[in-house]
Order: structure tokens, then C-alpha cells, then sequence
């Protein structure tokens, strides 16, 4: 019944920058601009709207490195390095692709690509159409309900609840409980040090929250886990670097945005813009492909 329903994708296009950069081996045009990351995003986009054919759609992206969880925790993402210098000056033209394709772009400063999806999942999951999160990061596998699923369109794989439960054991609204033990070394998120994946998914199988864990500690000696009295003083010693981590993982849902769903409104490529860009950036193969539709 799902799929009789109109469809929104909210497009994690920062995620998407980045794995284009990396799997396309360098390109440029004539006048020297680094173009193969601009190339791969143009190909992932125009593949997932013939695929599809969303009704509705759009893509966030982060507006810069610092957000409100450098507030909270100074190291944040301070293991991952500064962009390369090849994909700088690519950057401006993810926004002209987006405009030629008559795409909408949502960024804000302070705020990243997941906490602007987790705020439109909110306030569109109840318009009558259901909700693709087009995104391999699996902290916004939090947000899956059942009128919300992720894709990954890579991989072409859908994720539902049932497939979140196979990947932390347990239910959506509980995978940023697991994160806040086991932590994220993507996102340096640190966790509590001594509690891997799997300790931690027990943890929270057993307890459900962090506030029910610490209020429970003593139980955690009594479960069948391998070295419980050690992973007992870990927890002990680690209270407050998990429920950090935790608001750390959690998406934000309440980010300044006003925007309606006709807003989204799929009305389809612009050619007449896609058309010298293509040619400014000499994709050649996208330029013919275009001229074949008419």
C-alpha cells in the first residue's frame, strides 16, 4: 500500500558528495576545474529521479564543518580531515546542478544535512505520502517508522524497522541508546571506553534506556555477559561520556525551517540550464543523453 502513496526523498547530498569524490577517478574540463565529484553527484541524482520518480523531493546539505554539537563536545568529527583540495572548488556547482535540476536545496548554518532530514521526516510524515530518506549513514536509522524508510541508493536497499533491529538489535527509536555506549569513531563520538557493539546492544536489549541502565547498575553483574563486572566499572566510570554521546547522536528535529510539501514538488529537469552547464563542465555523455530526450 506504501508504494500507492505519493513519495517525498529528502536526499542526504553531503553524504552523496563525498562517496561521488572517492569513487571517481580525477576529472577535469578544459579550464582545469576538478570535476569528477560534481560528476558522480550529477549521475547519482539524475539515476535516482528516472528510477523513482518522486513526486516530491529534496536535498540537504551540511552548510559547514562547526555545528551546535562543537558546542557540546569541541572534538566532534575532529578526527575527520579538512576537504580535499581537489573538491573545493567543486563545491559552487553541486548548487547549479541542483538548481538546473530543479531540485530543492535546504542548508543552514549550525546544523547538519541529518538534523534538517530528521525535521522535514517530522513534519511531513503526516501529509499522506511516505517518506525516503535517500542515505547509507545508518545514525539516521533512528528515524525509520512505518511511514519512514531509508534508502540506500548504492546499494539499491531499503531499510525498514526489521532491518534496523538486524543491525543494532533493536528497534529505531532505541539505536541512539546503543550509540550512546558504543559511541562512533566516524563522527569521533566517544562512547563509553571498554563498550563495543555488541556489549552495548546487550546492554540496551536488557534495559531499554540509559536512565534505566544507571539507575540498574547492579544488575549488569548478574547478566550472562562475558567480563559483566568489568564492563559494570566501565559504566560506572563512563556515565556521563554516554548520555554526552547520545545527544551527540541524536538527529535534531526542531531545526528553523518553514517550508510545505508543495514546496518539494517535482517539476523536472531544466534544460535550458542543464544544457550550457553541461557544456561548461564538458560531461559530454549527460549533454548527448540530453539532447536525445527532446
Amino acid at each position: 500500500m506504501a508504494d500507492q502513496s505519493p513519495r517525498l526523498f529528502l536526499i542526504d547530498g553531503s553524504s552523496y558528495i563525498f562517496r561521488a569524490f572517492f569513487a571517481i577517478p580525477p576529472l577535469s574540463n578544459a579550464a582545469g576545474l576538478p570535476t569528477n565529484a560534481i560528476y558522480g553527484f550529477t549521475n547519482i541524482l539524475l539515476k535516482l529521479l528516472k528510477q523513482y520518480q518522486p513526486e516530491y523531493v529534496v536535498v540537504a546539505l551540511d552548510a559547514g564543518r562547526e555545528t551546535f554539537r562543537n558546542e557540546m563536545f569541541a572534538d566532534y568529527k575532529s578526527n575527520r580531515p579538512e576537504a580535499p583540495a581537489e573538491l573545493i572548488p567543486q563545491f559552487p556547482y553541486f548548487r547549479k546542478v541542483l538548481d538546473a535540476l530543479n531540485v530543492p536545496l535546504i542548508e543552514l548554518p549550525g546544523y547538519e544535512a541529518d538534523d534538517i532530514i530528521a525535521t522535514l521526516c517530522g513534519a511531513m510524515s503526516g501529509k499522506g505520502c511516505e517518506v525516503i530518506v535517500v542515505s547509507s549513514d545508518k545514525d539516521l536509522m533512528q528515524l525509520v517508522t512505518d511511514g519512514i524508510r531509508l534508502l540506500d541508493s548504492a546499494k539499491d536497499r531499503w531499510i525498514g524497522a526489521e532491518e534496523v533491529k538486524g543491525k543494532f538489535g533493536v528497534e529505531p527509536e532505541k539505536v541512539v541508546e546503543v550509540m550512546g555506549l558504543m559511541g562512533d569513531p566516524v563522527d569521533n563520538i566517544p562512547g563509553v571506553k571498554g563498550i563495543g557493539e555488541k556489549t552495548a546492544i546487550a546492554l540496551i536489549q536488557q534495559f531499554q534506556t540509559l536512565e534505566n541502565l544507571f539507575d540498574h547498575l547492579d544488575e549488569v553483574e548478574q547478566m550472562k555477559l562475558r567480563g559483566a563486572a568489568r564492563i559494570r566499572k566501565a559504566l560506572d566510570a563512563g556515565k556521563e561520556a554516554a548520555f554526552l554521546s547520545r545527544q551527540l547522536a541524536t538527529v535534531k528535529n526542531d531545526v528553523p525551517i518553514a517550508i510545505s510539501l508543495e514546496d518539494l514538488h517535482f517539476r523536472g529537469l531544466d534544460k535550458e540550464k542543464l544544457q550550457p552547464l553541461f557544456a561548461e563542465l564538458e560531461f559530454t555523455q549527460l549533454l548527448k543523453t540530453l539532447e536525445n530526450q527532446g
